[in-house]
């Protein structure tokens, strides 16, 4: 047996050569991802970064605690707060006879000079932080502002925004700009004034002594050591982060996984195929049929084996570029390297062997069926391509796909919405039309036979007949390319479906005119600007805020929604919320308007919840909105968003006002602070985007996987199937066809199984995203699906240009010869 493997690899080397370069990058792929995922699980504790040279921080609560049951037992989970609360400004003296304290305070800050997002701070408490002075001075009086390098130099005057509007104000000093943030520091008089509110207090004192003068007092933090991270801005973006790249890992190891397994099943089920005549011999031999299939399993363990070393290799070269690439992205934090690991590499190796050896199984089975007759009658043309077990499990798949779609429809129809389920979900169907493509393939290519009939000459009818006779060839082509388009479609169209209805959705909850939105990177409009509006002649204003409840789910979990802050008689005369029972005009103090997400969601039911700054409440449920998209939040009133800012003022015109005189107003109301004046259609178009930038990277990574081995596939099949197909092309030529008529004729075949794989793919596209806009029905969204035709086309043409390629180019090599031996 070990000599009968050895004589196969080297005499067909070349129908192995696909298998080994897809699962080589399959094996570096996965190499890829673990050893990055690993960095992840593994990262490195962040210490401090604001606040490094402070010996305490007082910190007002930013989290809340709450105990639940988890088994017989009660945990305590923790959920960051939507509005930290402040330090009280009395603990200012108390601790201030313990050591010097100097309050911080954190303001937003807006200018066209300055980094999109700068805040500000008291110059005093840069003296604790990793600013220090590279020019100029610290600021003295009232208008003296210090920037970060970069930004503007010394001795500029700049246009800057605050809380108290606009004003241009004069550079005095440079700081360098770390990467947490871009303050801009004021002197400690302005910055009370502007921000009265205290965010953190730094005391120089020993820390028990700070924690014993706390101790009476609720809502207030003393930080430490590492805890002092926890003062920094956005102390949980690195954790967001590293789960949005192991979100995006883990998606893409998984079709990487699925994706070789389906491509190197392929690729051995049509090389086996073509050795029919080679394994009938071999019966007639006296070969055993467990020795057929042991040749074949040996011959996958060598590729496997060495194709997987290779991927390992190639896996610690890709990981530091992947991690470059990601934190270039922005997905992941300045910080993100690839550690050393040992564990990912051999998982990736015997992953790979596995996958090798999975994807030759059925071939393998298949060649220990060859009947010595049979395998000589059948060698020249398909008959039989689906044997009885294959159709079952096709089948079968097939049915559980469509079930399973049909059953989330009816059942959870929001779960189709979700990106995991559209991710994974397509795959089923992948499968099962990929087993069943021998079946569909010759339906398909009767169907799209009259296309390469137009073709002049014979080239069109040679390229359906032999599309038709070689079954297996077919079908093999077509198979890379379903699962390509299948994935484009799907989940390009997916996403972008699930994002326009999102748009839909909220553009149908408002009767606005025009939407006034705080300037970009700022928390919100000051109550100034707000009554500005609101007094604007033939405006009818409704101010909102973003907030946050928390409320228990059962008695295991805490569960955030998001909410936000409204004047009910204004909400209701401006909004369209979609109601569903109670109305949204009964909401007062002591109510709460939530979605059919909540448990028991009945007007009139009293729920227990946190408030966004931590404060426990019990409120009645007066209004239950429509699940939706998963958008519609709670709705609270201002004093139960304690903290809460104007962000958003739906404003709608009275009965005979001039929209260009109200259009003018607002944007005057809004000049001093950077605000902005928008028509619905816009301000939609700015908060739903067609697809966030994390979401599409992960998308492309998916489909450019799906791409690149499709493109192996197709060249690894075609040039086996070429290779093979040498004396019938010669006889061709010998019968009186020209080089270009054979040329041809391959070529259009080539593009009529490219044809046949993308019509498979669309329709398992077409299937999901029906699925999803039938979820969007039932959910009761106004939307229409949004099929990417420009992405499947170009993955499309793109098959077919290899497929071309790699047929015409063996092709024309092995036609140069002369067609009849010399003298």
């Amino acid at each position: 047996m070990l000599t009968m493997t050895l004589g196969g690899l080297r005499t067909r080397w070349t129908t192995l050569v696909g298998t080994f370069v897809a699962l080589a990058l399959g094996v570096a792929l996965i190499a890829t991802m673990c050893l990055a995922l690993a960095s992840t699980l593994d990262a490195p504790e962040r210490g401090p970064e604001r606040f490094a040279a402070a010996p305490v921080v007082v910190r007002g609560a930013d989290t809340l605690t709450v105990p639940v049951r988890r088994g017989p037992a009660t945990e305590k989970v923790t959920a960051p707060l939507a509005h930290p609360r402040p330090v009280p400004p009395e603990l200012v003296a108390r601790l201030g006879r313990l050591g010097p304290a100097t309050p911080d305070r954190t303001f937003p800050v807006g200018s066209g000079a300055l980094p999109r997002g700068s805040v500000g701070h008291p110059w005093s408490a840069a003296a604790f932080t990793p600013y220090r002075l590279t020019a100029g001075r610290a600021p003295e009086r009232a208008g003296e502002i210090v920037v970060v390098s970069g930004a503007a130099e010394v001795g500029d005057r700049i246009g800057v925004t605050t809380a108290e509007g606009h004003r241009t104000r004069v550079v005095v000093g440079l700081v360098p700009r770390p990467a947490f943030e871009s303050a801009v520091f004021f002197t400690d008089a302005e910055a009370a004034r502007i921000s009265p509110r205290i965010d953190a207090l730094v005391v120089r004192a020993p820390a028990a002594k700070v924690r014993a003068a706390v101790a009476d007092t609720p809502g207030v933090r003393v930080l430490t050591g590492a805890e002092r991270r926890r003062a920094d801005p956005d102390p949980d973006r690195d954790d967001r982060a590293l789960l949005t790249v192991n979100a995006l890992l883990g998606t893409a190891a998984g079709v990487t996984g699925f994706v070789s397994v389906f491509v190197v099943a392929s690729t051995f089920a049509f090389a086996v195929a073509q050795r029919r005549r080679e394994f009938g011999l071999l019966r007639m031999a006296g070969a055993t049929p467990g020795q057929l299939r042991r040749v074949v399993f040996a011959e996958a363990s060598a590729v496997g084996v060495l194709a997987s070393a290779a991927g390992c290799a190639l896996g610690t070269w890709g990981a530091p570029w992947l991690a470059r690439r990601l934190v270039e992205g922005g997905v992941a934090p300045d910080w993100f390297t690839i550690e050393d690991h040992f564990w990912p590499l051999p998982v990736a190796f015997w992953t790979g062997l596995l996958v090798a050896l999975a994807g030759v199984w059925a071939a393998a089975v298949r060649a220990g069926r060859v009947e010595p007759a049979e395998a000589l009658r059948e060698a020249a043309v398909d008959r039989r391509t689906m044997p009885l077990p294959r159709r079952l499990l096709g089948g079968g798949l097939l049915l559980a796909g469509v079930a399973m779609l049909g059953w989330t429809l009816v059942d959870d129809p929001g779960g189709l919405l979700k990106r995991k389920t559209y991710t994974t979900g397509p795959m089923v169907l992948i499968t099962a039309v990929g087993l069943l493509a021998p079946l569909l393939v010759r339906p398909v290519v009767r169907a799209l036979g009259g296309l390469p009939a137009r073709l002049p000459g014979a080239a069109g009818m040679l390229a359906r007949e032999g599309a038709s006779a070689g079954m297996r060839r077919t079908a093999s082509v077509a198979a890379p390319v379903l699962i390509t388009v299948a994935l484009t479609g799907s989940l390009l169209g997916a996403a972008a479906t699930v994002s326009q209805a999102k748009a839909a959705e909220l553009r149908a909850q408002t009767r606005a005119d025009f939407v006034v939105t705080a300037r970009a990177g700022s928390e919100g409009l000051s109550a100034g600007a707000a009554r500005r509006v609101a007094d604007v002649p033939g405006a009818l204003a409704s101010p909102s805020g973003a907030t946050a409840v928390f409320a228990r789910d059962g008695e295991s979990a805490l569960v955030r929604s998001a909410a936000r802050a409204v004047d009910p008689a204004r909400l209701a005369a401006v909004g369209r919320l979609p109601v569903v029972a109670g109305s949204v005009r009964d909401l007062d103090d002591r109510g709460i308007v939530v979605n059919e997400e909540w448990e028991r969601p009945t007007v009139g039911r009293r729920v227990t919840v946190w408030l966004g700054d931590g404060r426990k409440a019990t409120l009645r449920i007066v209004a239950v909105l429509r699940t939706g998209t998963g958008d519609n939040g709670a709705y609270l009133t201002w004093r139960n968003a304690r903290g809460a800012a104007v962000d958003r003022i739906e404003v709608r015109l009275r009965p005979g006002a001039d929209a260009a005189a109200v259009a003018k107003g607002l944007r005057a109301a809004v000049r001093s602070e950077g605000g902005r004046v928008l028509t619905p259609d816009a301000w939609v178009a700015a908060v739903h985007p067609r697809t966030s930038p994390q979401t599409r990277l992960g998308l492309l990574v998916v489909v450019g996987i799906a791409l690149v081995y499709a493109g192996i596939a197709l060249a690894g099949t075609l040039v086996m199937a070429t290779s093979d197909r040498i004396p019938e092309l010669t006889a061709l030529r010998l019968a009186g066809a020209t080089r270009a008529q054979v040329l041809g004729a391959v070529a259009a075949e080539a593009v009529l199984a490219v044809a046949v794989g993308a019509l498979l793919g669309a329709a398992v596209a077409g299937v999901q995203l029906l699925g999803l806009w039938g979820a969007l029905a039932r959910l009761s969204v106004p939307s229409s699906l949004a099929v990417p035709w420009d992405a499947v086309g170009a993955a499309a043409a793109a098959c077919a240009l290899l497929a071309v390629v790699s047929s015409v180019l063996p092709a024309w090599c092995a036609l140069r010869p002369r067609l009849t031996p010399r003298g």
